[in-house]
């Protein structure tokens, strides 16, 4: 149990480190973008959302990638298993369905589960703030 926890944590923990990474620069670059002034600021809203969740689920992609990855290293899906949708289901707290762990890995589905939530959520709360922050201009006028 001790070594699913440790692995799941260094999992984990690269992840919140690369989602800091984005949050840092998606945060910097909308403010930088909603301090302009431009003609058409629905237009501008509208792209800087489309650019803040696509940047946001590409993360997220990534960061899944990292949970396959380990997956891979460990063994921790069956043998023929696609470790890239087996992330993708546990990290999105899709369920099991058609794929299981291995049994001395069973904790890492549910670790992966843990980090996928706390992620979506920081990036919901980020999500706001960049709406937030792109609609001051007009708030102000």
């Amino acid at each position: 149990m001790l070594r699913q926890l440790f692995f799941g944590g260094v999992f984990s923990l690269t992840n919140i480190a690369i989602h800091a990474l984005a949050m840092a620069s998606v945060i910097s670059a909308s403010r930088a973008a909603s301090a302009r002034r431009v003609a058409w600021p629905a237009l501008r809203l509208v792209m800087i959302m489309i650019v803040t969740v696509s940047l946001l689920m590409a993360f997220h992609l990534a960061e899944i990638g990292v949970w396959s990855l380990g997956y891979a290293l460990l063994d921790v899906a069956p043998p023929g298993a696609d470790r890239f949708y087996f992330a993708f289901v546990n990290y999105t707290t899709l369920g099991y369905g058609d794929i299981v762990p291995v049994g001395e890995w069973r904790l890492l589905g549910p670790m992966t589960a843990m980090n996928g939530v706390l992620l979506f959520g920081w990036s919901t709360a980020v999500i706001f703030e960049v709406l937030w922050k792109a609609l001051e201009p007009t708030r102000e006028a």
